[in-house]
């Protein structure tokens, strides 16, 4: 069916503009993430960019829901606040994260005042609040990359005329030069004889909202490529078999991507962006009015997510760990090149997440009543960018979840194994023996077994009365679960620990794991540890802080 032209800028202009963006990118994601090279060549930057959009699209169509069952056609504020929304909320990656502040720049010109539409001139506005909101975002602009595009659609737009069309058909004119230039201005692209990935993205975006007010294609952006930069698929392959032939000494850099959404206010989001600052690189912090996104390249993942945790609430934490394919800012080896082998594990808190992180794990945060689903677990495999994937859902409520998210990765032709750890710390005693260098079906099995061999507990508060395996228990009473079933019932959360590892460890065992959530009192773990020293000589402990994991303490005992 063809397009209806846009005349204004309205909510169903919104619509049809994210719609389209989501198929462009749907249809350049591998051309994108083929020519990706900088900062980091993860070859992700085209699926970074195409979730981001996706979740944008969703909060709109969210909106207009309310409009298909006959209700009054949504706003331009509301529909165009949701795609920011949901971008913010959705957004993956370094380009994913600009490209969520340069549509909420957009918004917050789009959304002034009560008017039901927007002109060229608003449309003018809008793209240069958006260029130069998403420079003020990033820690360190550099030249070459997507906010180059950006600052020469939104230069491009100022000299164009009042028509919402005419407009947007000179932005995507200006990105399209722009584009075809960067080789010239960022050396990791020369080297590698490609355009910047985040703005090619940015360029099918613009080139969408065209389509969406003119109701025609626009003119491919190879017609301004110049000879520059790659022309359809075959030219992809072309490049990536040239640089895969012709390697300088790659420069070293952090070997960790983290990324979360933060609750925090203003005041203390600043100070966080002075601490990531001196953490790493790849700083972009987007956001505002309480919620904020979060991206960094660091090599302490740990220390990352306790400058979220100071600042504010983080949640919806993902730490993956660059392969050894990935190169930081030189862009001197191919696109990211697929690891062999990586384990992706769901943890119940921020210390957790960091602390799998700094293993080597692409980590998947479940917040108490928030459990994550199948599509975010298959998100995580296809993060972690490896032909072998290991999958531990540690909590047992999570097995038919992560068997969805196997499947529907083995159909991509990931090889997946599942090994259905219960816990966390059942989670970390199979990353204690992970090798990815020995063969997958033998690290499964070692992995499988130190799982099994790990007895798990974790002491909670009973939300209310109810029947248990101990027992009536009553609202507020401390719970000591073993292997899932309630095996303590007790009135102090020290004295119900030291009862249930005692029980644990009448079974035997050489090592204990303590992992205290913010919610343990102060000394527990002292009081365990010399409980352990006292009563059980041959024993060991260790002690991990959790974070905001829903109990106070998980143990395990192998």
């Amino acid at each position: 069916m063809a397009q209806v032209p846009q005349t204004f800028f309205d909510a169903l202009a919104v619509r049809t503009w994210c719609g389209l963006a989501l198929g462009a990118l749907g249809r350049a994601r591998e051309e994108i993430d083929a020519i990706n090279v900088y900062p980091v060549a993860d070859g992700d930057t085209g699926t970074n960019l195409y979730l981001t959009v996706e979740s944008a699209t969703g909060a709109v169509e969210a909106v207009f829901a309310g409009y298909e069952l006959g209700e009054e056609v949504p706003t331009l504020a509301d529909a165009v606040g949701a795609m920011a929304h949901g971008a913010l909320i959705g957004a993956r990656g370094n380009s994913g994260t600009i490209l969520a502040q340069l549509l909420r720049g957009m918004a917050h010109v789009l959304t002034e005042g009560e008017a039901t539409h927007m002109d060229g001139e608003g449309l003018r506005l809008a793209l240069r609040y958006a260029a130069d909101s998403a420079r003020r975002a990033v820690a360190h602009p550099v030249e070459g990359t997507v906010l180059s595009v950006a600052s020469a659609a939104a230069d491009a737009a100022d000299a164009a005329g009042s028509d919402c069309g005419t407009v947007a058909g000179a932005a995507y004119e200006g990105a399209c030069k722009a584009l075809a230039a960067t080789p010239g201005q960022l050396a990791a692209l020369e080297r590698a004889g490609v355009v910047d990935a985040g703005g090619r993205g940015l360029v099918a975006v613009l080139g969408a909202l065209v389509e969406a007010f003119t109701g025609e294609t626009p003119v491919p952006f190879d017609a301004y490529a110049s000879g520059t930069g790659p022309v359809g698929h075959a030219r992809v392959d072309a490049v990536s078999d040239a640089r895969a032939g012709t390697r300088t000494a790659a420069s070293a850099g952090p070997a960790f991507e983290v990324i979360y959404l933060l609750e925090a206010e203003d005041s203390a989001v600043e100070r966080l962006q002075a601490r990531l600052d001196a953490l790493g690189d790849s700083l972009v912090v987007v956001g505002g009015d309480g919620l904020w996104n979060v991206h960094v390249h660091v090599d302490d993942a740990g220390a990352a997510v306790e400058a979220g945790v100071e600042a504010g609430r983080p949640y919806r934490i993902r730490i993956t760990h660059f392969g050894a394919g990935d190169v930081h800012s030189g862009g001197d080896r191919p696109p990211r090149e697929r690891v062999q082998r990586a384990v992706v594990a769901v943890v119940p808190g921020e210390g957790l997440a960091g602390l799998y992180g700094e293993a080597g794990a692409t980590t998947v945060l479940a917040r108490p009543g928030e459990p994550p689903a199948s599509g975010e677990l298959v998100d995580a495999v296809r993060r972690a960018h490896a032909r072998e994937v290991v999958l531990l859902p540690n909590d047992a409520d999570l097995r038919h979840t992560a068997a969805a998210a196997a499947e529907q990765a083995r159909a991509e032709g990931i090889r997946v194994a599942l090994i259905p750890t219960r816990s966390a710390v059942q989670g970390i005693a199979a990353l204690a023996v992970h090798q990815p260098d020995r063969r997958f079906d033998e690290d499964v099995v070692q992995m499988t077994s130190a799982a099994g061999a790990t007895r798990y507990a974790e002491v909670v508060i009973a939300e209310r009365q109810s029947w248990t395996m101990a027992g009536i228990c009553q609202a507020g009473d401390v719970l000591g679960l073993i292997d899932g079933d309630v095996a303590v019932i007790g009135s102090d959360v020290t004295a119900t620990a030291e009862t249930v590892l005692d029980r644990m460890l009448q079974a035997g065992g050489e090592l204990v794991t303590l992992v205290l959530g913010d919610e343990a009192p102060d000394g527990v773990a002292d009081r365990l540890e010399v409980r352990v020293r006292e009563a059980y000589l041959a024993v060991d402990t260790v002690v991990h802080r959790g974070g905001r994991q829903g109990a106070p303490l998980l143990i395990g005992v192998e």
